[in-house]
């Protein structure tokens, strides 16, 4: 199997233009196409980390892209735990980072 660079104008596909979306990332707005996913909207602007790790504040974003971990988490509209590669953006979605803290252990 090889790789091919197929030019636009010969693609099959036929991609269309989409309508255009508005959404919000920690308060700062950014330009999407209806379909995209979450993941795919920050991506798309340049975002590629978008929690970090309750041990280490490790930056995490798309790891699987499918739905199986939960690195991708974010909370969409003030609902929390929301994996942003399987949910499709919206107009006026508010989506926020999600940095939750370990409970303490008591002894």
């Amino acid at each position: 199997m090889t790789a091919r660079l197929i030019r636009a104008e010969d693609d099959p596909i036929e991609r269309r233009v989409s309508a255009r979306l508005t959404a919000t990332f920690d308060g700062k707005p950014l330009e999407g196409e209806a379909g995209q996913t979450v993941a795919g909207l920050l991506l798309a602007n340049g975002i590629d980390s978008w929690r970090t790790t309750s041990v280490n504040g490790r930056p995490r974003g798309l790891f699987c892209g499918i739905g199986v971990c939960f690195d991708c988490i974010v909370t969409v509209n003030d609902e929390r735990d929301v994996r942003a590669c399987q949910r499709r953006v919206r107009d006026g979605d508010v989506v926020c980072p999600q940095h939750d803290e370990l409970p303490e252990v008591k002894h």
